[in-house]
């Protein structure tokens, strides 16, 4: 079994790095919190000291980093993968970035040998610590094919979408599609508290109709019960939607439903939600209505 390097061990990195451990792989893992990482040496994980230095002990490395910046720098910064990568080494990112970004590594790895999947996830943390992600891949089919089995110790589904980038294409109609259903879901429990008819009564009469979803059976609860740890942090879905977006400008796509979401989310940043799971997009129109939604 290969031996699998894994950078950024956070709300998702972590459980999904654990999962592999216990699919069996080795790894050798690398974060700036110590006491995560303290978690995974106890695991059974080997530590790292640097990106490089990473590469130069595995097969593989995975990045699970919040946004593009962070991906450029541990790939390809100072010590960075692209110091400690033989050829034939295979960089596998699950974050979500911008495709352009995702495309570039690609590029100036592959001028060393290196390969690079772009593999985004969905299903925020309860998926990621029960092992039912779903994982959508850009790049190579031949390599994807070589490591579907790694990709699937973590996911539920694995999906091949096209070249590098296409992953991260994927992901970002994923995020919209998403905020949109939260935010619909929001105005409609929102509607029926102030009319004066039971949110949750709502809930339980058209969850099994057409507007009926996963992201309403997910966050439904969440709402009614007013838990609004994240799960999913405002402030990562707003650094995909504005992903989204000048994704979007730069091929001639408006998104305006999209635009309309992200300002929301911008809001609740400024009223101190941004570390809030997205659910809390409720307390926006909470707010507007000047009513409160609960059981």
């Amino acid at each position: 079994m290969k031996k699998v390097g894994f950078i950024g061990l956070g709300i998702m990195g972590k459980p999904m790095s654990l999962n592999l451990i216990k699919a069996g792989y080795n790894l050798v893992v690398l974060d700036r919190n110590s006491e995560v990482v303290e978690e995974l040496k106890a695991a059974g994980a080997t530590v790292a000291v640097n990106p490089a230095d990473v590469a130069r002990q595995v097969e593989v490395v995975i990045t699970m980093l919040p946004n593009s910046p962070h991906v450029m720098e541990v790939v390809l910064g100072e010590n960075g993968i692209i110091e400690g990568a033989k050829p034939g080494t295979v960089v596998i990112d699950m974050s979500s970035i911008a495709p352009l970004v995702s495309q570039d590594i690609a590029t100036t790895l592959e001028q060393r040998s290196v390969a690079f999947l772009d593999a985004p996830v969905s299903g925020g943390e309860p998926k990621a610590i029960d092992g039912t992600l779903s994982v959508m891949v850009g790049g190579d089919k031949k390599l994807f094919d070589e490591y579907y089995d790694l990709l699937k110790a973590m996911a539920g589904s694995v999906v091949h979408t096209g070249k590098v980038g296409a992953g991260n294409i994927t992901k970002l109609a994923n995020q919209v599609v998403v905020a949109l259903n939260i935010a619909a879901l929001s105005e409609a429990f929102v509607l029926a508290n102030k009319a004066g008819v039971e949110p949750e009564l709502v809930f339980e009469a058209i969850r099994g109709g057409l507007a009926g979803s996963t992201v309403m059976e997910a966050k439904a609860p969440l709402m009614l019960d007013r838990k609004f740890d994240p799960g999913f942090r405002i402030d990562l879905h707003i650094k995909d939607l504005t992903n989204a977006l000048e994704t979007s400008h730069g091929i001639g796509v408006p998104l305006p439903l999209t635009a309309s979401v992200l300002e929301m989310m911008h809001a609740l940043k400024v009223d101190g939600l941004g570390t809030a799971d997205h659910s809390a997009l409720l307390q926006y129109y909470e707010k507007l209505a000047h009513t409160e939604v609960k059981r």
